[in-house]
């Protein structure tokens, strides 16, 4: 697809990535570019800064995304391109509370969900669009000492994927984002850990990486390169894999 000219959402677009992928569809020309966040003063400043529209979302909420989609639809311009980014990191493992599980679950999970139910057919309605949706290198991987953050990126590469085999060949452009550690709110403190082993990443770099995939309709969003390589040595011998896995989890806890 073309971003000059189109109307572009991103979620999460108060910091981090969908900061970044804000800036570089206003650079490039697009439109429209709605930045809507949780953080609503925060997607202000970015809205402000790129000549966008800031509006608010909460997405763990269903009715807020379809709200969101709405408003935009009928009040802006059709949705070409919707970048489903929001998303939070949650430590720990199966101890974690049902209530964090569910959060992590709605936010990282169904908020790319809800977003194709309420926008997918309106685009075949009108012969296609774009949905890019970010996921993370822990969803082909995995996520050392934060299991309810890997077990959602997973489903989150998941539900891209059956969207692409669904609808990608009847006009809906689908690609997944799926980099290591980069720059964010998120990210804060975590410079040192595993997932910055090979880097971190700035947002502006990571945005180049989504436009270009964009452009030419590429699934797989790898800002990271070696984890194109850490997937096919998982794939080729699982086994080994985990215990390199577990090394690495030694070593960066201490033991």
């Amino acid at each position: 697809m073309n971003i000059k000219g189109s109307c572009i959402v991103v979620t999460g677009a108060a910091n981090g990535i969908g900061k970044g992928l804000a800036q570089k569809f206003a650079d490039l020309g697009a439109a429209h570019v709605i930045c809507a966040d949780i953080d609503l003063d925060g997607a202000k400043i970015t809205a402000a800064h790129i000549g966008g529209v800031a509006l608010h979302l909460d997405a763990s909420s269903e009715d807020s995304i379809k709200a969101l989609i709405d408003t935009v639809e009928n009040s802006i311009a059709p949705i070409d391109l919707f970048c489903s980014n929001a998303g939070i990191l949650t430590m720990g493992g199966f101890e974690v509370s049902n209530e964090e599980w569910q959060k992590i679950w709605d936010i990282n999970v169904m908020s790319h969900v809800w977003a194709a139910r309420h926008l997918v057919p309106l685009m075949m309605e009108r012969g296609g669009g774009y949905m890019l949706n970010t996921a993370s290198a822990a969803g082909l991987l995995n996520q050392i000492g934060a299991a309810p953050y890997g077990v959602t990126k997973h489903a989150a590469v998941g539900f891209a994927e059956w969207l692409a085999i669904t609808y990608g060949d009847q006009g809906l452009g689908v690609s997944v984002l799926c980099p290591q550690a980069v720059r964010s709110e998120m990210t804060r403190g975590f410079e040192d850990s595993v997932a910055s082993l090979d880097g971190m990443l700035e947002p502006d770099l990571v945005a180049d990486y989504c436009v270009k995939a964009i452009e030419n309709n590429e699934f797989l969003v790898l800002p990271h390169p070696q984890v194109k390589d850490y997937m096919q040595a998982k794939a080729t011998n699982y086994g080994r894999w985990i215990t390199g896995m577990q090394k690495l989890r030694d070593k960066f806890s201490g033991k």
